[in-house]
């Protein structure tokens, strides 16, 4: 049975939920958490992802990769790449065009794509959810921020698809909490829109979501964001801060030391989150630099101060949205807060004061786009039913088709999904044409498009064109499609004719036909289908000849770091057994083994320690040899325990049998002896009791 599930792809931590048990739950990690680290981390035999990652990341600072959602599809010479780079301990690095990372992995210097870093990512993701449901992970539906571009749509597909995932919707991350909102949300009314503002501010960006909502449909009405406005901005505003205060009073450079800084900025995070709910909280690191001890404390006002820059962002989304809807803050019913950045006091307050009205908290701030999503997903499987839910998102910019003038005056383009427009959406277009052509897709007005955003989206080759002999063209259709996952494309091509049908004229006489009417024909022209024609497509995903390439590395990959697992997995299972057995020696084995024989296997378990710490890289057919060699020789010893135990056991049992056996005999002499003993009026009453007359 396969589990349809979602993934809330998120910058610091990812949330996973799957559809099961007619519900939908977030799945825990190996540690029970119901949020993962997002981070992929390198060592000298194998990867740590996720917890392991995160436990590991001080330790192997150079080596590990987070801030992923920021990087992934993004060319290397993105304007935004250089203002990310603070934000890395690993060195983004140019691989085959896309940013990537550089670090040292099994001995030697590699560089992997960002691409291949979430996939690597999704891939533990899975493999998660799999050990969580027990079922076949195939579907998916990841949220991805509503400011990335087409490429990077691409991206976070093509990771999917590497990590042999289906991934059947790329949704927005607001939509897809205003979907989980509108399911669940069961009081709604039928007849009427309500119009309602989504806000979410997570570890590296601010999203605001205009939608109308009533029971069973939502439509997004405008979308807006600031993606370098979020919980990260804060943490490192006070690790600045506290950095300035540690340079100035111990004259070092904190900065200059990624292990140090990283730990100012995990201490910052966590007073972050203090100052939430207090007004005062300590600041503490031990040992951050040159065995420094740094405390320090900092006061809810004096964090309001250092993000002032910040919080006067604050406004300029929520109006572009609003804009962008047609509607006023007075307009909107409901403000939903999500994100964790949200939880800060001072953004909760000013997000209050720009819409007029208090916050609504109805939603998990942490779950509720992973909820969204999964139920997304559920809505493609084919074994699932689910609640009809109709739910359409907004075009974020103006896109036109560009084709061939193959014909004098014909036009040469046309704008299809204006800025706004509702997608998924799917418009026909008809061409005269003579031959084989192209059509490309491309934002209508550059000047809109964020820095760094390629004008050219996507290149269709159309073939298979041929005219009609003694004609000079033919008319084309071509369905062009804005698609659930925000992809523009050309679904469908083919060519038409033009021919004439008898179509029978309506009868209009008085009352039913006479059974001796002969209907009357006329001729019509009808323009009809003739050709499918064949579609090349070029767009941003990766060919399938380099899709199929990094499955396959990252399936020897995965293969590696299980490998690595077994192998620690069975030294560990040696190391135990070794102390397991030496105390039980002197303890509840020691009535079953003579002096000979306890200092005999004294002897082997010390050489077998010696031996374990010679042999740290030693095969998983190695390691199982040392166990079953130990196992064989102290399950002598155990098998002489378990039999003496056994034989206790019976004895036992046999004796409560006894006893047992003893009581019922005792009673029934007892019961017997009371009956011989009763007066004889008792005995006639006895008698009588039982005369069935």
């Amino acid at each position: 049975m396969s589990a349809p599930f979602g993934l809330d792809f998120g910058n610091h931590n990812s949330v996973v939920a799957v559809a099961r048990n007619r519900g939908i739950d977030v799945v825990v990690n190996e540690v029970s958490n119901r949020a993962t680290p997002t981070i992929v981390g390198f060592g000298l035999k194998n990867r740590s992802i996720g917890e392991t990652g995160k436990s590991t990341q001080t330790s192997n600072i150079k080596n590990t990769v987070d801030n992923l959602k920021r990087i992934v599809g993004l060319p290397y010479d993105h304007p935004d790449v250089e203002g990310e780079k603070k934000f890395f301990t690993a060195e983004l690095v140019n691989v085959d065009g896309e940013v990537g990372a550089k670090v040292r992995f099994a001995g030697e210097q590699q560089s992997f794509s960002s691409t291949q870093l979430a996939a690597m990512y999704f891939n533990k993701v899975k493999s998660t959810v799999a050990t969580e449901t027990k079922a076949t992970i195939s579907d998916v539906c990841v949220s991805v921020p509503t400011w990335y571009t087409q490429k990077q749509r691409h991206a976070i597909a093509d990771a999917a698809k590497i990590a042999g995932l289906n991934p059947v919707r790329i949704v927005n991350e607001l939509t897809a909490a205003a979907v989980g909102y509108g399911v669940f949300k069961t009081d709604l009314p039928d007849d009427k829109w309500t119009n309602m503002a989504f806000v979410d501010i997570g570890h590296s960006s601010y999203e605001v979501t205009i939608a109308a909502l009533k029971k069973g449909e939502l439509k997004v009405l405008g979308s807006s964001y600031d993606k370098n406005f979020g919980g990260r901005d804060l943490d490192l505003a006070i690790a600045n801060h506290f950095a300035d205060e540690l340079d100035s009073k111990y004259k070092v450079d904190v900065r200059s030391n990624p292990k140090s800084f990283s730990r100012m900025l995990a201490s910052a995070e966590k007073i972050k989150k203090i100052l939430s709910a207090n007004t005062q909280a300590p600041f503490n690191v031990e040992s951050v630099i040159n065995d420094i001890d740094f405390s320090s404390s900092m006061t809810r006002d004096v964090l309001e101060e250092l993000i002032a820059p910040l919080l006067e962002r604050v406004e300029t989304p929520v109006e572009a949205a609003l804009k962008q809807a047609g509607l006023t803050a007075e307009d909107v019913e409901f403000v939903e807060v999500i994100g964790g950045g949200s939880r800060v006091p001072a953004i909760k307050e000013r997000l209050a004061e720009i819409f007029g009205k208090p916050l609504s908290f109805h939603l998990n701030q942490d779950e509720a786009i992973a909820r969204g999503a999964t139920f997304i997903c559920a809505i493609h499987s084919p074994t699932l039913r689910v609640r009809p839910f109709k739910f359409t998102d907004i075009n974020p910019h103006s896109v036109s088709y560009y084709w061939d003038q193959q014909v004098e005056d014909d036009e040469d383009h046309l704008e299809v999904f204006p800025t706004g427009s509702a997608f998924p959406s799917t418009k026909v277009i008809t061409l005269e044409r003579t031959g084989d052509f192209k059509i490309e897709a491309k934002y209508t007005n550059k000047s809109e498009l964020p820095a760094g955003t390629p004008v050219d989206i996507a290149t269709w080759e159309i073939k298979g064109v041929k005219p009609a002999e003694g004609e000079s063209t033919v008319s084309v259709k071509a369905k062009l499609r804005n698609n659930e996952f925000g992809f523009y494309s050309v679904e469908s091509a083919y060519t038409t004719e033009e021919v004439e049908e008898q179509e029978e004229i309506p009868y209009e006489g008085e009352g039913e036909k006479p059974e001796d009417y002969e209907p009357q024909y006329k001729t019509v022209k009808k323009i009809v289908k003739k050709d499918d024609l064949t579609i090349i497509t070029h767009d941003d995903s990766l060919p399938k000849e380099k899709l199929d390439a990094l499955f396959e590395k990252e399936a020897q990959l995965t293969s590696a770091d299980e490998l690595v697992f077994k192998i620690q997995n069975k030294r560990n299972e040696i190391e135990e057994y070794i102390y397991d057995f030496r105390s039980k020696l002197d303890d509840i084995y020691a009535p079953f083994v003579n002096e000979k024989e306890k200092e005999n296997l004294s002897e082997l378990l010390m050489n077998a320690e010696d031996w374990l710490y010679d042999h740290e890289d030693s095969s998983l057919g190695v390691y199982t040899a040392k166990y079953e060699e130990l196992a064989s020789k102290g399950n002598l010893i155990r098998g002489r325990y378990l039999s003496a135990e056994n034989e206790k056991k019976e004895a036992e049992r046999a004796k409560k049998e006894a006893e047992a056996y003893q009581k019922f005999t005792q009673k029934l002499q007892a019961d017997k002896d009371a009956k011989s003993n009763a007066a004889p009026e008792e005995k006639k009453d006895a008698e009588g009791d039982l005369d069935l007359d």
